[in-house]
């Protein structure tokens, strides 16, 4: 039972790790992930390398993000586990004096390899997105706006307009998708 609670609290701060995208810490960014791991979020699917490198170009915008994580809820079999956490994305492009609020969660498949956990796939799945308007109402393209899930819609515009598009549809609560993400990590986890 102790070594489950030290994994939990393992875990646990594997997931406040997130702050270190915020903070432009980019080397601590790096060290949350496996070698080889994978993330897929609304502008990025690729290796977390990649994702990092990705990261630091974002930080050096004019677009700026801040995480508030919740504490995860894990799924453990051996040395993996299955991590649902909720998180809300804050963003802002300073440039546009515009922003976005999205509720999502974290669907992540992490790792204990000589005694560390680390993540090796991260995914999203996204709930509530709204406009934040920072010193004014911005005019929006409603068209714009409404060709993406309204789950992350806000989002998506304020990325797409910061110069970091979407590259693909991603998951929402209770979606196809979703399901299929929950799948993956279940069978991943059975094959510990």
């Amino acid at each position: 039972m102790t070594a489950r609670i030290e994994d939990r609290a393992a875990i646990a701060d594997l997931m406040n790790g997130w702050i270190h995208r915020d903070l432009n810490e980019w080397d601590q960014l790096g060290d949350l992930f496996h070698p080889g791991a994978t993330i897929a979020i609304t502008w990025f699917d690729g290796l977390a390398t990649d994702f990092v490198e990705g990261s630091a170009r974002m930080g050096a915008s004019d677009l700026r993000t801040k995480h508030f994580v919740g504490n995860p809820s894990i799924t453990f079999n051996g040395d993996r586990a299955f991590v649902q956490t909720n998180a809300m994305i804050v963003a802002e492009n300073i440039a546009l004096d515009l922003g976005a609020t999205t509720h999502n969660r974290f669907l992540d498949q992490v790792e204990k390899r000589d005694g560390i956990w680390r993540i090796v796939r991260r995914e999203s799945s996204y709930d509530m997105s709204c406009f934040n308007f920072l010193a004014k109402i911005q005019e929006v393209d409603e068209e714009a706006v409404r060709s993406y899930p309204r789950e992350y819609a806000a989002l998506a515009y304020l990325l797409d307009k910061s110069g970091f598009p979407l590259v693909r549809e991603f998951p929402t609560r209770g979606s196809g998708l979703e399901a299929e993400i929950k799948a993956a990590g279940a069978d991943w986890l059975d094959h510990a």
